[in-house]
């Protein structure tokens, strides 16, 4: 389309490919950096619980590695779902309107780098970095608080709560592992 002053629609869809990119690298980084924010969190709360001999301190790991854990997840899924689009939405669109062969797939890195013989056995051992640092660590914690003897009703009700949270996330944490279905 000849310039008239204004933006031709491949101009708009190239500036959406950009801010969606934007937007997956910041949640790229975002996500990563809450694996080291969840290992000093664990690291202050079990050197606070030790040196202060008390077990019940440890109840604090569970709702923050819950809340650091479902955020992890969340931005995961939004960066997936960032380059679900760019395949299967806005790739295509602009390759119509270039009205572009097959021969060279547009963003094809999008589709590239997820035919790895090796992204499953990457993807399996995430999972098991993902579940232990959101779920078995702070199963290890309420298991320590349990073990300590030291627990009262309210306290122990708290802790079986703060379990099945845990377990919740684990289970969002496995189904989210799970390939997406392909859109209709």
């Amino acid at each position: 389309m000849p310039d008239q002053g204004g933006i031709t629609v491949g101009e708009l869809l190239l500036a959406e490919y950009q801010t969606v990119k934007d937007e997956q690298k910041a949640r790229i980084g975002f996500r990563d950096n809450l694996l080291y924010v969840t290992l000093a969190v664990v690291a202050a709360v079990v050197a606070a619980a030790a040196q202060a001999e008390r077990a019940a301190m440890l109840l604090a790991l569970p709702p923050v590695c819950v809340v650091l854990g479902w955020t992890y997840l969340v931005n995961d899924e939004k960066i997936t779902a960032i380059g679900h689009y760019v395949r299967d939405e806005l790739g295509p669109r602009l390759a119509r309107l270039a009205a572009a062969d097959d021969t060279f797939p547009t963003f094809g890195w999008e589709a590239y780098h997820r035919g790895d013989t090796r992204r499953r056995a990457r993807k399996t051992i995430q999972a098991a970095v993902d579940l232990t640092a959101f779920c078995a660590v702070p199963l290890a914690a309420l298991t320590v608080f349990w073990a300590s003897g030291d627990a009262g009703g309210p306290l122990v009700a708290l802790s079986v709560l703060e379990a099945l949270t845990v377990a919740g996330l684990a289970a969002q944490i496995l189904l989210y592992m799970r390939p997406a279905p392909p859109r209709a």
